[in-house]
């Protein structure tokens, strides 16, 4: 019995880091989300060299500003224009529930038309009806609003009693930092720890509530550092000191300081900045790299948001939430030229962060990055030649502010074509058998690449295609630490090393045990929507007596998923299992069915 269509998955990649990592979410005011895009003190310096050498050096690419007032749709998925969002604000200002006071806009996107019509619908034929989906907040109830931009009108509004808790907003965070900034309590405890009130930097790592006292509250944990000597702030948190916000009453609900003995750690080697190193590396110099494509690169991206490239075609956009959503990936037949799909969507649907430490100031940080933040919100605009290598794309992202306008996210997507040196296919014979053969092809793959830049970690997301048909998605994750303060400065001064919730990285600086887990929805599309989850299980056989000088063997069994329940996975490193999704109403050649397959595999960090 085969699993009904469509067949929905979302596949858990997780990413383990431990000892030396350490977490959040910073959102310092003025400067932030300011958008600066330019080559660091890296590149100048390489570039100075490279000058020095050879008196030319290669042309940075800019991708310029674009004027998005004139976009239009062209595609079923493309997302929401800066015209249409406005159109949905307008609409939205005349709904009754609205007319007197205006909501505040937690999300704004396109309401993608039903499958089916996206999957009939051919270049040339009108666009399915046109709507975008809201989630509203006002007077303490959330809002779920369908929007016909055709019609004129929010045909659909769900309403709950509460807020809930939907994505932040800047005006969230704004408010909540407002809030804890002005209070005196944190002014005090500042000049007890030797600074001012200009010496510190507030940010907002955690939404969410915790206990019958804060429940059915839109409440936030806010917790400061100094930015005295250093713009790496994260390494000198004022450890103890946490504020509870209540962003919708914008008041300070409760106040801890239990840290009063905790030193704030020193500013000392904590800028990371390139051109503020004193000392130089004990490094020889790396030359300048630059990958040349004499005749241009080989993609092209139609109608701004679908991509061709080699034997695939796929539907590129950014998104608010997600950051990136790749749909209607396809694939071209080698031998026919037919295009196949291969997958309807894929994206990153959450990222979930967990801290193990018990501690007044850290149990509550257990962060929904994607679903609190935002992956598309947090984007900033990639540096090119560093982000992105050159004859890259750009893709601009077009979201909904707060109050309901559009903004642009620029460049915060590139697109561009790899080669790393790394080999494709080969193979050789030893010519003692009379073949004479070296026959290699280097690997050439197409990237669309963003990173997420939330608080102090920056999440890089590369979906990679390769001619073979496979589709290789990682994430890596930089940035920098956000620690924890600890009266000691080397490991003789704890009284047991075992007993705290992580290493000691640096004098006075604790780097707390926790966990990153990324889900990715996955909707597979493998040669038509009648597919059907397989998990393969190699078990151990043991031979039977004279059958084999062989003891045991490995075996696949295979296990068709009848249920979702079926299809639920537990990854174990000691029992290898490979997972496929069929189409079993299309075979090949001989017999098999169209397939997909995944091994699972640690991720880079």
């Amino acid at each position: 019995m085969e699993t009904p269509p469509p067949l929905r998955l979302t596949f858990i990649f997780f990413i383990i880091i431990f000892l030396f990592l350490c977490s959040r979410y910073s959102f310092k005011l003025p400067p932030a989300f300011s958008g600066e895009s330019q080559a660091t003190a890296w590149l100048h310096n390489s570039m100075s060299r490279l000058r020095a050498r050879s008196g030319s050096v290669p042309e940075i690419q800019i991708h310029e500003p674009r004027n998005h007032m004139e976009d239009v749709p062209h595609h079923p998925l493309d997302p929401l224009t800066m015209q249409e969002i406005y159109r949905v604000r307008t609409i939205l200002s005349t709904h009754p529930p609205f007319s007197p006071s205006f909501p505040a806009i937690h999300s704004l996107s396109l309401d993608e038309p039903r499958k089916d019509l996206v999957l009939s619908w051919k270049e040339g034929d009108p666009l399915p009806p046109r709507k975008a989906l809201v989630i509203a907040l006002l007077n303490g109830q959330s809002h779920v609003l369908s929007v016909d931009l055709d019609l004129g009108l929010v045909t659909s509004n769900k309403i709950n009693h509460r807020s809930g808790y939907p994505m932040l907003t800047m005006n969230d965070i704004s408010v909540a930092l407002e809030v804890a900034l002005s209070y005196k309590e944190l002014n005090r405890s500042a000049v007890k720890r030797g600074l001012s009130p200009s010496d510190v930097t507030c940010v907002t790592p955690s939404a969410g509530w915790f206990g019958p006292s804060e429940e059915g509250r839109r409440v936030i944990k806010v917790q400061c550092f100094s930015n005295q000597g250093t713009p790496n702030f994260y390494m000198r948190p004022l450890e103890g000191l946490t504020m509870t916000v209540d962003i919708d009453k914008k008041v300070v609900v409760k106040f801890t300081d239990t840290g009063g003995e905790i030193p704030v750690p020193k500013a000392t080697g904590t800028d990371y900045r390139f051109k503020n190193q004193k000392e130089p590396l004990k490094i020889k110099a790396i030359n300048p790299i630059s990958i040349e494509q004499p005749l241009g690169p080989s993609f092209t991206v139609e109608d701004g948001h679908v991509v061709k490239w080699a034997n695939w075609e796929f539907h590129l956009k950014a998104d608010q939430r997600a950051g990136m959503v790749i749909s209607r990936a396809m694939l071209s037949d080698s031998e026919t030229g037919v295009p196949r799909s291969v997958m309807y969507k894929g994206f990153s649907s959450e990222l979930f962060v967990p801290y193990m430490d018990p501690d007044e100031n850290w149990y509550f940080k257990s962060y929904m990055d994607a679903g609190e933040f935002g992956m598309g919100a947090t984007a900033m605009s990639l540096v090119p030649l560093n982000d992105c290598p050159r004859n890259s794309y750009y893709m601009d992202g077009i979201f909904a502010s707060w109050d309901g306008t559009p903004f642009v996210q620029p460049n915060m997507i590139c697109v561009f074509e790899r080669y790393a040196g790394d080999i494709s296919w080969r193979h050789s014979e030893i010519p003692v058998n009379g073949f004479d053969i070296r026959e290699a092809r280097p690997k050439v793959t197409l990237v669309a690449r963003m990173a997420a830049s939330v608080g102090n970690y920056d999440y890089i997301f590369d979906w990679e295609f390769q001619t073979d048909g496979l589709i290789h998605v990682t994430v890596a994750l930089s940035g920098m630490l956000m620690v924890k303060g600890t009266p000691h400065q080397t490991v003789d001064q704890m009284p047991s090393q075992e007993a705290a919730s992580g290493p000691l990285v640096s004098e006075n600086v604790i780097g707390v045990l926790h966990d990153h887990f990324i889900t990715f929805h996955l909707d597979m599309d493998i040669d038509d929507t009648n597919n059907t989850f397989v998990k393969v299980d190699l078990v151990k056989e043991r031979t039977l007596p004279g059958q084999s000088p062989r003891k045991s063997y490995l075996k696949a069994k295979r296990n068709i998923a009848k249920t979702e329940d079926d299809a639920r996975i537990q990854l174990k490193l000691y029992e290898p299992s490979e997972f496929q999704v069929i189409n079993p109403s299309r075979r090949s050649q001989v017999g098999k069915s169209s397939r997909v397959q995944d091994r699972p595999r640690r991720e880079r960090s």
